[in-house]
């Protein structure tokens, strides 16, 4: 393209300080350096973890920064060194990398990678090393992927290849979201068919949760929220029976405890809370019960009393669903293509990137599920 190698001058939603929004500025994004792909960003959606760091972290040497993660677009040009893309290639951006040499990578029991940019700063989400500049100052980049941008550059091992088929401004939400809650169903909690399920919280992550058991054969799935509103939505993506905890003067535990005959299989914790992870630890069966944490939080401490373990359950953690990235994205926009997993019912909004902070009123309020910001053309 006819921008290789050069400074790109373009628009991007800049953070400039905690629990402020976001202002669209124009930025300057530097060429990719040595194993570095810079990307067009097509489409790109807003996802709690974006809220996270603006609301609740609030790191101090986290800001300026372009946040984004969940995105779609178009390899505009690439570094020394690269040979797995060329400019025009479909790709989504990957906030948990994968090298393919490191003892993590090869191995099947897990999707952490030792050369990812959380691998020394988990509790810092924004890089101090980033292509981005404006108004003279450096701009951070937000998880390694920064796609509140027109354009962004991101290490080549923390780029999915996909299918040129793929319609971007769907299939973006595999880059957090659905394959998180998804893949803690199916490959962190082994869901077996037959089984009985609980999901807490019916966000997007939730929604894909519950789309996960069902996949993998779950009879019974309890959807737990305290919104009724977001049970409609549920159905659709295969949930069974519905628990508002606020219709209840009792733990929610023991009200599932009483509809199952004891507790679920399986529990999936899809908020982010720590009274909830004990909650949903607490809804599981004893002797067998996996309870898995899937809502990013770094927080606080969790609790729960030894016996519920020394009895047989098992309390286990999930990011990005176990899948390993560049191996489990793709594959996941096939099975959209093929029908197997839905996206386009998670999308009840779509805006442009000028309309980033409405997006992100609607999530602060539980109003959407997705909404997807068109970013550029293509």
């Amino acid at each position: 393209m006819a921008t290789a190698g050069k400074v790109i001058k373009c628009k991007a939603a800049v953070a400039w300080e905690p629990n402020k929004p976001l202002v669209i500025e124009e930025i300057e994004v530097a060429p990719p350096q040595a194993n570095e792909v810079r990307i067009k960003i097509v489409a790109t959606a807003v996802c709690h973890s974006d809220l996270y760091h603006l609301f609740e972290e609030m790191p101090e040497d986290g800001f300026p920064a372009v946040l984004g993660h969940e995105a779609a677009g178009i390899v505009e040009s690439v570094g020394p060194g690269v040979t797995e893309f060329q400019p025009g290639d479909k790709v989504i951006p990957l906030f948990i990398s994968q090298c393919k040499e490191c003892r993590f990578c090869k191995s099947p029991k897990t999707n952490q990678c030792e050369k990812g940019w959380g691998v020394e700063n988990h509790d810092v989400m924004a890089l101090q090393e980033s292509r981005f500049t404006c108004k003279g100052r450096k701009v951070l980049q937000f998880a390694g992927t920064s796609t509140f941008s027109e354009y962004t550059v991101v290490n080549m091992i923390a780029v999915a290849k996909i299918d040129p088929a793929a319609p971007l401004d769907k299939v973006c939400l595999l880059g957090c979201g659905i394959c998180t809650g998804f893949g803690a169903a199916v490959n962190t909690a082994k869901v077996e068919p037959g089984s009985t399920c609980a999901v807490f919280g019916l966000g997007a992550v939730g929604l894909a949760a519950v789309m996960g058991c069902k996949s993998a054969g779950a009879k019974r799935i309890i959807a737990v929220d305290v919104n009724p509103d977001k049970f409609e939505k549920a159905k659709v993506f295969g949930a069974t029976d519905f628990v508002n905890p606020k219709d209840h003067n009792k733990p929610i535990s023991q009200v599932l405890a009483e509809m199952t005959n004891g507790g679920v299989d399986y529990s999936l914790e899809c908020v982010g809370n720590v009274a909830v992870m004990r909650s949903a630890l607490e809804s599981c069966v004893k002797g067998w019960g996996v309870s898995v944490l899937v809502g990013w939080t770094d927080m606080h401490d969790f609790a729960a009393r030894p016996i519920q373990l020394i009895s047989g359950r098992t309390w286990k953690g999930s990011l990005f669903g176990g899948f390993k990235g560049k191996d489990g994205v793709p594959e996941m926009v096939k099975a959209y293509l093929e029908k197997k997993v839905k996206l386009d019912e998670f999308i009840t909004h779509t805006m442009t990137l000028d309309q980033v902070n409405d997006a992100i009123d609607l999530m602060k309020h539980g109003k959407c599920v997705r909404t997807v910001l068109s970013v550029c053309s293509h």
